[in-house]
C-alpha cells in the first residue's frame, strides 16, 4: 500500500504543470524538446538536471538522518530512473544532504562542481522561499542568468498587471519625490527601474535618505520588490482560495474506501480549510507591516519606520513567501487537477494523497 501511494504520488508529480512548491522541468523539456530558440538557453546545462523535477520540500521526521542538522525546508530533486517516467521509479537528492558532493558527481559528473554554472544557478533556486516563476525569473536574471522565458510560465497579460498593480503602489512615492504633471510617466519609469536587473538603480535619494549602507539598501530593494508583488498575488489569491476552499468540501471519491481513509479525508478537510483561512491572515498581517511602515514615509513623515522595516524585509520575505507559496501551490495544483468546468471522477485514495500534499505544504 504505501509504494502504491508513493508511486501514485510521484506520476501525479510528473503530470502536474509547476507551481510555486514544484518546478517541472521535466514536463517544460517534453513540451518544448523540438523548439531550437528552447534548447539554445537551457536552465540547466546538465541534461539530467534540465530533466528533473525541483520541489520546495518540507522534511518529514523518517528524513531527518539525512542531514546533520535538518532545516525545515529544502530542494528535493526528482529524475526518473529511465529518464522520462516516473512510473518506473526516481532517484532522489536532496540539496545540501549528508554525502551531497558524492551524489551530485555519481548523478550529474563534474557539471555540479562548486563554482559552476549549474551549481550558482541550483542555489540560486534554493535561496528564495519559493518556486514562483515571476520571482525565480527575476532573482535569476539579476545574477547573470537567463533561461528561455519557456521555463517560466508568466503571461504578458500578468506581466502588464503587475506592472500596473506597482506604478499604483508607488505613485505616493513619486508624489513625494516632486513627480509633478508627468507623475504617471515617472512612476512607470521608476517601477521599470525597480522590476529590472537592477532594482536598486533610480533609489538612490532614497537610500540617502534612509542612511543605509550598499548592502541594506540591494536586499532591502530586492525585498521591497518582492513584497509589492506579494501584495498583488495575496489580492489576486482571495477569491480563487475561497472556491477551491468550498470545492474541497465537496469533493468526494468513487469507489470502495477503507474506515482509516474515510477518517482522514473528514479530518483532513476541515484542517486544511482552517490552515489556509490562517495562512492567509498571517501573510496580512506580514504585508500590513509594509503598508504600515511605507505609510510612515510617503504619509506621516516618519521615514524611519520605512528604513526599519527595509533592513528586517529580507527575513519577512522568506517568511511571506513560504506562506504564499503553500497557498499558490494548493490553489494551482487543485485547479490542474480539478479544471473548471469539466467532471473529473477520482478515487478516495487520491483525495487522500492530494490532502496529504496540502498538508505538508502548508504544516
Amino acid at each position: 500500500m504505501k509504494a502504491d501511494r508513493s508511486l501514485r504520488r510521484l506520476t501525479a508529480l510528473q503530470d502536474s504543470a509547476s507551481t510555486s512548491r514544484v518546478l517541472n522541468l521535466l514536463i517544460t523539456d517534453q513540451k518544448h524538446s523540438h523548439d531550437l530558440e528552447f534548447l539554445k538557453s537551457p536552465l540547466f546545462k546538465n541534461k539530467v538536471l534540465n530533466r528533473s523535477i525541483i520541489v520546495k520540500h518540507r522534511l518529514r521526521p523518517d528524513e531527518y538522518s539525512n542531514f546533520k542538522s535538518p532545516p525545515s525546508n529544502v530542494l528535493k530533486i526528482l529524475f526518473p530512473i529511465d529518464g522520462a517516467d516516473l512510473r518506473y521509479g526516481a532517484h532522489s537528492i536532496f540539496v545540501g544532504q549528508t554525502n551531497y558532493e558524492k551524489l551530485l558527481k555519481e548523478y550529474f559528473g563534474d557539471d555540479l562542481k562548486p563554482g559552476s554554472r549549474d551549481r550558482v544557478t541550483l542555489e540560486l533556486i534554493g535561496s528564495l522561499p519559493t518556486l514562483d516563476p515571476f520571482l525565480l525569473r527575476e532573482h535569476l536574471k539579476r545574477n547573470g542568468i537567463d533561461p528561455a522565458r519557456e521555463y517560466f510560465a508568466i503571461s504578458d497579460s500578468d506581466q502588464q498587471r503587475m506592472f500596473n498593480f506597482v506604478r499604483t503602489e508607488i505613485m505616493d512615492l513619486v508624489t513625494l519625490s516632486g513627480g509633478g504633471d508627468a507623475s504617471v510617466s515617472y512612476a512607470s519609469r521608476l517601477v521599470e527601474k525597480l522590476l529590472s536587473n537592477s532594482p536598486e538603480a533610480g533609489f538612490e535619494p532614497l537610500r540617502d535618505t534612509l542612511r543605509l549602507n550598499e548592502q541594506e539598501y540591494r536586499d532591502g530593494m530586492f525585498s521591497w520588490r518582492g513584497f509589492l508583488y506579494y501584495k498583488w498575488v495575496l489580492t489576486d489569491l482571495l477569491k480563487p482560495m475561497h472556491t477551491i476552499m468550498v470545492e474541497i468540501d465537496k469533493v468526494r471519491g468513487r469507489g470502495a474506501k477503507s474506515p482509516e481513509t474515510e477518517a482522514y479525508i473528514r479530518d483532513a478537510r476541515v484542517a486544511i480549510q482552517e490552515q489556509m483561512a490562517s495562512t492567509f491572515e498571517s501573510a496580512s498581517r506580514l504585508i500590513k507591516v509594509y503598508d504600515d511602515a511605507y505609510a510612515g514615509l510617503t504619509h506621516n513623515n516618519r521615514p524611519n519606520e520605512f528604513r526599519t522595516f527595509l533592513l528586517s524585509a529580507p527575513t519577512m520575505f522568506n517568511d511571506l513567501g513560504e506562506q504564499l507559496g503553500a497557498l499558490q501551490h494548493i490553489i494551482s495544483f487543485w485547479r490542474y487537477r480539478f479544471p473548471l468546468g469539466e467532471k473529473v471522477t477520482i478515487t478516495p485514495d487520491e483525495i487522500m494523497d492530494i490532502f496529504m500534499d496540502f498538508e505538508d505544504s502548508l504544516a
